[in-house]
């Protein structure tokens, strides 16, 4: 397996096909970088397939295009893997009937932890040396397989009540812990893919774009296949939801079973498609390496790391907007399905609307992409976050309506994919203008992207300790067909006015971010004047094509 364009048939349409496609989401300024081929196309993307050496076009368009598809598969690999937490409220709730305030424990001890382990590995991998395969890929080879055995004894429901609690804290935090050794360097990679910011942005897009699309088919798996048996909810004759009666027993307990089972199927499924995809990145994506990087780097210490990371006053801003606008937006998405079934009583319709709002996200960011390099990132975050505002009040306000509620969700999209994109289009930026500021602090790039994803965990961890604990306080019902007013009332804060409260403070931080189109513009000049200061004093960068030996 050399790679997938070997599998592709090689074709003048196609070949045209997957230029534009490149070319559209090149550089959006239009004008080509050095490392392009003069059209806006880059030419980064082929050793990525071809190694060194001169290649026919023929052969960079069927390469281009084999990139299309290890991008669709380390992309998909990545964002099918963590459904657990896209579902782990109703499912601890409602299918394996965890009592609340345990689930509450669960998950807010499971994300910090996660959070926690998010800057410890990201500083064991910046003190990583540099291999064969690179100084990422042997943390993504290893930590696959044993993710995915976690993932799918997660879904599976003990026969010890008295255990359940313990069962799912330990595996939740064990495979959050392997997701991050994953996830860590997986988003590290595109500081290694190219040294251009263009290049950059265009891939985040593309990444961002395909994360989508694999969130939204790992949600339409596990929807249609948990979906065809739903468990009945647990309703007396007066209309209140109580426990279950010895008419019901049996097939209330069948259902549930059934239910449980379905959960291990589309778990099932889902780790078989983490595997396959997982493989396609492993072996299609190839790291460069800076040059004279050895040459310049200096030994750090965890605390020394972690002071110069956190020092940096551009990345400590940007982290702190886009906490409080994390923690919004997962208020939204950790009640979404309480929400729609309890407050507006679409219970079989909430996968439906999960999948319009995906959709919607995944169809805008390459809008939202080419919106940015139009009018500059900060703008974006302006319009794109705030753009949700306005719907999260229509829902508070209006009578529960399904047609307006899809309308709805298709706008809240086209904010979540500004969500999406923003931060890790923005992140890249403020590594490059650390790196002016310390020249001599190489390998720092894990340690950035780790402490982003500590902060942004950390915001689903307290965003999903308040909602559960609120829920309790109010009185909810495991599978209820409905719930007390007080229920009702907590969802609605939690899903439209506290997270409009949060945007609105983390709007107001992004107008202390420092880095705007035109100071963008100077660390790109002033990067690439020490690239050919480096290079005209004779250092090499061969190690950078290392791999290519090897495929």
């Amino acid at each position: 397996m050399a790679g997938l364009g070997e599998e592709v048939e090689r074709g003048a349409a196609v070949g045209k096909v997957s230029a534009r496609l490149l070319q559209a989401w090149g550089k959006g300024s239009g004008e080509p970088s050095p490392d392009s081929n003069g059209d806006g196309t880059a030419d980064s993307l082929v050793p990525t397939c071809l190694g060194s050496g001169g290649v026919g076009e023929s052969e960079v368009v069927d390469c281009r295009l084999s990139s299309l598809w290890r991008t669709l598969g380390r992309q998909v690999s990545f964002s099918l893997g963590p459904q657990f937490p896209r579902a782990r409220q109703i499912y601890l709730l409602d299918v394996a009937q965890v009592d609340p305030f345990s689930a509450s424990i669960i998950l807010f001890v499971g994300r910090a932890w996660d959070a926690f382990t998010d800057p410890l590995v990201g500083f064991c991998i910046s003190k990583s040396s540099w291999t064969r395969l690179g100084r990422l890929m042997p943390w993504i080879i290893f930590s696959t397989p044993l993710a995915i055995i976690a993932y799918f004894l997660i879904w599976f429901v003990p026969d010890f009540p008295q255990g359940q609690t313990l069962w799912y804290l330990l595996f939740y935090c064990l495979f959050e812990t392997l997701v991050t050794c994953f996830h860590v360097p997986y988003s590290a990679l595109t500081m290694f893919i190219s040294v251009e910011q263009s290049e950059r942005d265009s891939a985040t897009a593309y990444r961002m774009t395909v994360e989508v699309l694999g969130t939204v088919l790992g949600t339409a798996i596990q929807g249609q296949i948990v979906g065809k048996v739903n468990s009945p909810c647990l309703q007396e004759p007066n209309g209140s939801a109580v426990a279950l009666e010895s008419a019901n027993w049996t097939h209330s307990t069948t259902s549930l079973r059934e239910t449980q089972n379905a959960y291990l199927l589309a778990a099932g499924v889902i780790a078989s498609i983490y595997v396959i995809c997982a493989v396609i990145l492993i072996l299609g994506v190839r790291e460069q390496r800076e040059p004279c990087e050895a040459q310049q780097t200096e030994p750090m210490s965890f605390f020394r790391g972690l002071r110069l990371v956190m020092s940096h006053g551009p990345y400590v801003k940007l982290i702190a907007g886009f906490l409080f606008t994390s923690l919004a937006f997962m208020l939204v998405e950790g009640n979404f399905a309480l929400f729609c079934t309890y407050s507006l009583g679409f219970r079989n319709e909430f996968q439906n609307l999960l999948l319009a709002i995906m959709l919607s996200a995944t169809f805008t960011i390459p809008i939202w992409q080419w919106f940015l390099t139009r009018f500059g990132k900060k703008t974006a975050v302006y319009v794109g976050i705030s753009s949700a505002v306005p719907f999260l009040i229509l829902v508070a306000v209006r009578e529960s309506n399904l047609i307006v509620t899809y309308v709805v969700a298709v706008a809240a999209g086209v904010s979540v994919a500004a969500a999406f994109l923003l931060p890790w289009s923005m992140l890249p930026d403020v590594i490059d203008d650390f790196h002016l500021k310390q020249p001599r602090s190489q390998g720092t790039e894990p340690i950035f992207f780790s402490f982003y994803v500590f902060f942004t965990k950390f915001a689903s961890g307290v965003s999903l300790g308040i909602s559960t604990l609120s829920l309790d306080f109010a009185g909810y019902q495991t599978r209820g067909c409905s719930q007390p007013r007080r229920v009702k009332f907590t969802l609605n804060m939690l899903v439209t006015m506290t997270p409009i409260a949060l945007i609105l403070v983390g709007l107001l931080l992004f107008k202390l971010y420092p880095i705007d189109e035109d100071r963008r513009r100077q660390n790109k000049k002033a990067l690439q004047a020490l690239r050919d200061e480096a290079s005209s004093s004779g250092c090499s960068d061969t190690d950078s094509t290392e791999l290519a030996s090897i495929l």
